[in-house]
Order: structure tokens, then C-alpha cells, then sequence
């Protein structure tokens, strides 16, 4: 039985109280963080590959309709202030385009070629590697791309709640979150939304960790894009070079990022 039909574990919920409906969310989404770490090795293997295409000056595109689209969306347009690289290294895509970012566009999803012909205007190659994301693992825009992409030898994955669902037969890495029965019959936006942005969050942090955006722990490649940024950065030089927050600061604002401030202040 596919995730959309799932019956919820609650029944009348129109008639449980506000703090009984919060008990009941919570409830269930205390199995996801465990649904993902079950996932973990086919996790693994999809970013084996990611950061080998990404050695190469491979990109990253995440392909999704609705929340999953969404969410992609989200994961990739986190990256160039959290990591410093440009917005052209992971793009996320949604059927409908970017309008559907704010509103559902109607039967967007089930076109399976339009996917591919918007990856197309990026000029996908075999040097760049893609993952659809559909909980449900049926959604006609993701399979289309993913298959087209293949069919080019361009390297594919998925992340989707559904195992043995279409899309993973479409997809070189598959990534199965199995989440069970949302709290709301069929609104993947719940539990299943939370175990994809969970698994988008290992595989885009992850990656740039790889790639050497992250020192210690810390985002030395962050964009400086407000003053919260600029407090955080200059402290992260304090830290690293033992010196007071006024010659931080200048040293950053030298420099332009963390980084190269740490760097010169080493030097």
C-alpha cells in the first residue's frame, strides 16, 4: 500500500482537544529521525557519487513537485550563504515552475516531460548528478526527469517514503524513508516532508563539508549578507587567531569572508 493511502493511526480527529492533536503530531513524528537512520547506507552511497561529480565541477539539481519541490528548492537556496559557493552549484527545481513555489499549479505534476525541459535550460551534462524527490514515489514530473537523465548518462537518486515505488526504478541511488501512516491520511507534507528535509540536510552538508566549506565546525565560507553574519564570522576569527573582536572585525572586513581573514591573520 503506497503512503497516500495509508490510514492515520488517529481517528476523529475533529474532536480531540488542541493539546491532544499536538500529543498526536508529535507522537508520530518521533519516528522519523529513526525511518532516516535506517536509510542512512543508501545515503551514503548516493554521496559517494555526489561529491565525486562535484570534484569534477558537477552540480547538484533536486527535481520535486509540491512540498517536495518545495523543499528542494529550500536545500539549494541554503547553500551559497551557508557555504559560500554560487547559486548555479545546487538548483532546485519544482514542477510549475517558480510560481508553484507560493501556489499549487494545477496537473503540473503529472507532465513527465517538462522535468527534462527544464533541466535542459541548465544544460545538464553527465558531469552533473540528479536526485528526485517524491514521497509518494509515483509523482509523473520527477520519474519523467529522472528517466530522461539516465537515458542521457547523467548519474540519478531519489528520496521517497514509498520502497519499490516507481521512482526507484528510475534512480541509480534510491533513498527509502519509509515513515508509515501520516497523522493526517495522505498529507505527505508532515511526516514525509520532515524525513526529506532531513535526508536534503545530510546530503548538501555533507557534500560541502567534502568539498572543505566547513573548518572545525565552523562556516568559514558563509556570505557576510547581514550583521548577525558579520558578529558570527568575526567571532569565529577571535576564536581562531586569539585576538579582540575590533581587530576581528577590521581583519573581516579586509578580507570579505572568514576564511581568507583567517588565512591573512596567520600569515
Amino acid at each position: 500500500m503506497s503512503i497516500t493511502e495509508s490510514e492515520s493511526n488517529f481517528n476523529n480527529l475533529e474532536n480531540l482537544s488542541i493539546g491532544e492533536l499536538l500529543q498526536g503530531i508529535n507522537q508520530e513524528d518521533q519516528s522519523v529521525a529513526h525511518s532516516v537512520q535506517k536509510a542512512l547506507p543508501q545515503i551514503e552511497k548516493a554521496l559517494g557519487a555526489i561529491v565525486e561529480k562535484m570534484k569534477v565541477g558537477g552540480r547538484l539539481f533536486y527535481i520535486g513537485a509540491g512540498t517536495s519541490g518545495r523543499l528542494g528548492i529550500l536545500d539549494a537556496s541554503e547553500c551559497p550563504p551557508t557555504f559560500g559557493v554560487g547559486f548555479d552549484k545546487v538548483i532546485g527545481l519544482i514542477a510549475g515552475g517558480d510560481h508553484a513555489i507560493r501556489k499549487a499549479v494545477e496537473f503540473a505534476e503529472d507532465d513527465r516531460t517538462q522535468a527534462w525541459n527544464d533541466l535542459q535550460e541548465y544544460n545538464i551534462s553527465e558531469k552533473d548528478f540528479l536526485i528526485g524527490i517524491a514521497a509518494s514515489g509515483r509523482t509523473p514530473y520527477v520519474i519523467g526527469g529522472l528517466k530522461m537523465a539516465q537515458g542521457n548518462g547523467i548519474s540519478t537518486a531519489c528520496i521517497t517514503c514509498n520502497p519499490d515505488s516507481e521512482v526507484v526504478e528510475v534512480s541509480d541511488f534510491p533513498i527509502e524513508v519509509p515513515v508509515g501512516p501520516e497523522f493526517v491520511t495522505g498529507s505527505t507534507r508532515m511526516k514525509a516532508g520532515t524525513a526529506q528535509k532531513m535526508v536534503l540536510n545530510m546530503i548538501s552538508t555533507t557534500a560541502m563539508i567534502q568539498r572543505g566549506h566547513v573548518k572545525g565546525n565552523k562556516m568559514v565560507d558563509m556570505q557576510l549578507s547581514n550583521d548577525k553574519l558579520v558578529d558570527r564570522g568575526t567571532k569565529m576569527i577571535m576564536h581562531e587567531l586569539g585576538i579582540e573582536y575590533e581587530a576581528a572585525n577590521k581583519l573581516l572586513m579586509e578580507h570579505g569572508s572568514v576564511r581568507k581573514a583567517v588565512e591573512a591573520g596567520k600569515g
